[in-house]
């Protein structure tokens, strides 16, 4: 499964796209760890990798970047949770 596949599936993740195959993995993430279940996430994690996700959204919540887009708990949990398992 790509990850074009996975969003596919999970169109209610990203309800204001058409095109999902124009989408990158970047936000995908995003839509994903903001938006999904679980096991949403564990499926990402299976497709990308533990590390790939994690750097993402390393460099999503980055401090020095003008905006970030993550709520503020899921922002703290997966801070939590990548720091231990990534």
């Amino acid at each position: 499964m790509t990850i074009h596949d996975f969003i596919k599936k999970r169109k209610y993740l990203i309800w204001y796209v058409s095109d999902y195959d124009a989408l990158n993995a970047e936000s995908i993430v995003e839509a994903t760890l903001n938006y999904g279940d679980w096991d949403d996430v564990q499926e990402l994690i299976k497709i990308l990798g533990i590390k790939k996700v994690a750097k993402i959204f390393r460099e999503q919540t980055n401090p020095k970047r003008m905006r970030c887009n993550y709520y503020k708990l899921t922002k703290n949990y997966f801070t939590l949770y990548f720091n231990r398992y990534a």
